[in-house]
């Protein structure tokens, strides 16, 4: 690391705390991000996946929930521009792919502050709300682990751990059933759009852009034509 670089059923569960909660993050170098996105955005995928990171954590730092936001990148533009934001970057040391650099970020926010809730988080949920965020959170059991699936509901775009509990990620294409298999709760809540949508298509970019993406992500697609400045919406409470 650097030397900036922060290293069933039942009765239902309490939840766990819902403050001083630490979100990871991860980040593929700008380059080869966002891969899917290729046949819709050709040579501006880099510039859209960006912006995807920087209105996420931007969004979840707003979250009076969150304590930090760490993310795990060895892109050196991207992770400026995020630490810039008051994100703490991790370097992705260990290769292996996205669990790896997940299993990496979480130790690294376990050295940080040991006894805080934990959580993974997609960093493409460009319509993130603070206060929809907040809401997952703290519907969150005070043992064990949970997940929010994604909008198609494959995959997921939240897994969290109360203290004392492995995060164990395993992320991927059909995560949500790797996620149950695993003993992971599954979060059911509505009126939690913005987290549930992350983007890997253009059909999800639009769907995004019809929930009111944040200031990065709506100023770059207004420039590129996806949506007319003038009509360009923003998510309520944010700039």
């Amino acid at each position: 690391m650097t030397q900036d670089t922060v290293r069933p059923s039942g009765p239902v569960a309490p939840a766990a705390p819902t403050a001083g909660w630490s979100l990871v993050l991860p980040l593929k170098p700008l380059a080869r991000a966002k891969s899917r996105l290729a046949p819709f955005a050709g040579p501006h995928r880099p510039d859209l996946a960006l912006a995807f990171a920087l209105d996420t954590v931007t969004a979840a730092l707003a979250a009076p929930e969150v304590s930090r936001v760490l993310v795990v990148t060895t892109d050196p533009a991207a992770g400026g521009l995020l630490a810039a934001l008051g994100a703490l970057v991790v370097d992705d040391e260990p290769g292996g792919g996205l669990n790896e650099a997940l299993a990496h970020g979480a130790a690294a926010a376990l050295a940080f502050a040991p006894h805080a809730p934990l959580a993974a988080l997609s960093a493409d949920l460009p319509a993130l709300r603070p206060a929809e965020l907040g809401r997952v959170l703290a519907a969150v059991p005070a043992t064990g682990r949970a997940f929010l699936p994604d909008a198609p509901g494959l995959g997921t775009t939240l897994l969290a751990c109360a203290p004392g509990s492995p995060l164990a990620p395993a992320f991927g294409d059909g995560s949500r059933a790797r996620h149950t298999a695993g003993g992971a709760r599954e979060l059911r809540l509505s009126g939690v759009d913005s987290v549930r949508r992350d983007v890997d298509t253009g059909e999800d970019l639009a769907a995004a852009l019809a929930l009111g993406v944040g200031r990065h992500t709506r100023a770059l697609a207004a420039r590129l034509g996806y949506l007319p400045v003038q009509d360009a919406p923003g998510p309520p409470g944010r700039r």
